[in-house]
C-alpha cells in the first residue's frame, strides 16, 4: 500500500504505550502503524514524540459576554491559537442571546465558524432557560444532531439555575443520553461577600478571588453531585481550582454517582497573588474560580497524579486587556465585580502540561494523552478523535520534547493583547499539527487552509 502520507522515526503514543513506529495515513485516516512504509509524503520525525491531536473540551469563543462586551477571538483566531498549541478539536460553548433561542443561537455560531476554522469543533450548548421551548424541543432535537453535552451554571446573574431547574435539565439528559456540565460555585454566597467587600472599599481585582473562596467551590460542587445523584445521571465538574472540591468529587464517586473532572492550568501555576498588583493589573488574571495558593496547586497535581481528573482543559475566555470592551470595561475600575471574567489559554495548555507534568516526571506520556485528548473524546463521544490508532482520524502533533523557550505574547496567535503566563519557561513544545494528514502548524506558526468543521457527536459511553 502507498500511503498519502507517513511519519517516520517518532516516538509513538498509543493508548497505554510508547513505542517507535511508522503512521501512515490515507484519505484523512490512519491506515497503518508499522515499519518499511511507503507514502507520497514523508515526514521525517525522528527525535519527535507522536501524540493525538489535543482536544480542548472548554473554550468560549464568540460568546456574548454583556452590552458593548466583546471577546477577543473568533472562530479564526482561537482556532488558529489553539492549532498552534497542538490542538485539533476545540469545544466551544454555544451561548443564545437575549430573545433567542437554543436553535436559533446554534444556527448563528455554525454561521460563525463555516469557512474559518483551522481546527475542527463541537458545540457545548449552554442551557440558561428551562422554558418549554428549551427543554421539550430545542435539547432534544440539538441533541439527535450530535451535539450531546450541556452546560449549566451556579452562578452568575442571568445565567445561574436554581438547583430545581437543573434537575430539570438533568432530567432530559437523562430521558435523551446527553452529558451535563456544571459551573459549580454558590452565587448566594458570592453576592454576600462581594457586598461586603465593597461597603468596606476593597474594590481592586485581588478582590475577585477573596470574595470567590474555596468554600463557595465547594459547597456547590458538593450539591451538583448530589443533584446528579438525585436525577441519576452522570455529571462533568468543570475547572476545578482547589483540593476541598476534588474531595467532595472522590465522597460522591465513592457513593456510585458518576462524576467527572476537570482541571486547568490556571490551577496548577497561578495564584491569587497574581491578582494583587499594583493598579488594575491584576485584572489580567480574573477568571472564575480564580487561582487559589501554593497548597492547593498541591492538591491539583495530586489529583492529576493519582488518577482523580479526567480532563485538562483550558477554559480559553479572552479578552483584550488595554480594551474598553475587554478588561478595562466601563465600571471595571471602580468595582472588581464589573471586570469581564476569563483568561486566554488554549495556545498554552498543552506545554504548559507537557512541561510542567511529562518533563517533570509527575505523568507519563500515555497520561499525558488521556489527559489532553482521548479521555475528551471518550467522555463526549467524539468516536473518531483522541488517539493513534487505526481507522482514527488522523490528528496528529509532532513535539519536539526538548525545545525551551519561554512563554511570550509575541509569539502567541490568538486574539487577546495578553499572556498570564509571559515569560513562563516551558520545555516541550509542539512544532507540527497535523489535522485528517494535512499540516496546519508548523514550527509554531500557522499552515495551509481554514479546512476544520463542525464534528457532530455520539451519545457519551458515559450515560445511562
Amino acid at each position: 500500500m502507498i500511503h498519502d502520507l507517513v511519519i517516520r522515526g517518532a516516538r509513538v503514543v498509543t493508548p497505554g504505550s510508547v513505542s517507535t513506529c511508522e503512521i501512515g495515513v490515507l484519505g484523512g485516516t490512519i491506515a497503518t502503524l508499522g515499519t518499511g512504509l511507503e507514502g507520497r509524503e514523508v515526514i521525517e520525525a525522528a527525535g519527535l514524540v507522536a501524540l493525538p491531536g489535543g482536544i480542548d473540551s472548554h473554550v468560549h469563543i464568540s460568546q456574548p459576554s454583556g452590552p458593548g462586551i466583546e471577546m477577543a477571538d473568533d472562530f479564526a483566531s482561537a482556532t488558529r491559537a489553539a492549532a498552534c498549541g497542538g490542538n485539533t478539536t476545540v469545544m466551544p460553548f454555544c451561548l443564545p442571546e437575549e430573545g433567542q433561542t437554543l436553535r436559533e443561537a446554534v444556527a448563528a455560531y455554525l454561521a460563525k465558524a463555516e469557512g474559518n476554522c483551522l481546527t475542527d469543533v463541537s458545540f457545548h450548548l449552554i442551557v440558561k432557560s428551562v422554558d418549554p421551548v428549551t427543554l421539550g424541543q430545542d435539547l432534544p432535537a440539538l441533541i439527535a444532531q450530535g451535539m450531546t453535552s450541556f452546560k449549566v451554571f451556579m452562578t452568575y446573574q442571568g445565567m445561574r439555575l436554581t438547583d430545581a431547574e437543573i434537575l430539570q435539565v438533568m432530567a432530559v439528559a437523562r430521558e435523551h443520553g446527553a452529558l451535563t456540565l456544571v459551573h459549580a460555585e454558590n452565587e448566594d454566597a458570592i453576592e454576600f461577600l462581594r457586598d461586603k467587600a465593597e461597603r468596606a472599599g476593597e474594590i481592586a481585582p485581588v478582590h475577585h478571588a477573596r470574595t470567590r473562596p474555596v468554600p463557595v467551590e465547594r459547597e456547590a460542587t458538593h450539591r451538583a453531585a448530589m443533584l446528579a445523584e438525585v436525577a441519576g445521571v452522570p455529571v462533568m465538574i468543570v475547572h476545578v481550582s482547589n483540593g476541598e472540591a476534588l474531595d467532595e468529587i472522590r465522597r460522591a464517586r465513592e457513593r456510585g454517582v458518576r462524576v467527572f473532572a476537570e482541571t486547568c492550568p490556571q490551577y496548577i501555576t497561578l495564584t491569587a497573588g497574581d491578582l494583587d498588583r499594583a493598579g488594575f493589573e491584576g485584572a489580567k488574571w480574573v477568571c472564575s474560580p480564580p487561582p487559589r495558593d501554593d497548597a492547593q496547586q498541591a492538591a491539583i497535581w495530586a489529583g492529576i497524579e493519582q488518577g482523580a481528573f479526567d480532563v485538562f482543559s483550558s477554559d480559553h475566555c479572552p479578552f483584550r486587556f488595554a480594551d474598553p470592551a475587554g478588561k478595562d470595561a466601563p465600571g471595571a475600575r471602580a468595582s472588581f465585580r464589573n471586570i469581564p471574567n476569563g483568561i486566554p489559554g488554549v495556545e498554552t495548555r498543552l506545554p504548559i502540561l507537557f512541561s510542567e507534568g511529562v518533563v517533570k516526571g509527575r505523568i507519563s506520556l500515555p497520561t499525558f494523552a488521556a489527559l489532553t485528548a482521548s479521555n475528551h473524546a471518550r467522555i463526549y463521544g467524539l468516536e473518531n478523535k483522541g488517539v493513534i490508532a487505526v481507522g482514527k482520524d488522523a490528528d496528529i502533533v509532532l513535539w519536539d520534547p526538548a525545545l525551551t523557550r519561554p512563554i511570550t505574547q509575541e509569539r502567541l496567535h490568538h486574539g487577546s493583547d495578553y499572556t498570564p503566563w509571559e515569560g513562563f519557561e516551558v520545555t516541550g513544545w509542539p512544532v507540527r499539527t497535523l489535522l485528517r494528514g494535512q499540516t496546519v502548524m508548523l514550527d509554531g506558526e500557522p499552515a495551509g487552509t481554514p479546512t476544520g468543521s463542525h464534528v457532530a457527536r455520539a451519545k457519551p459511553e458515559v450515560t445511562p
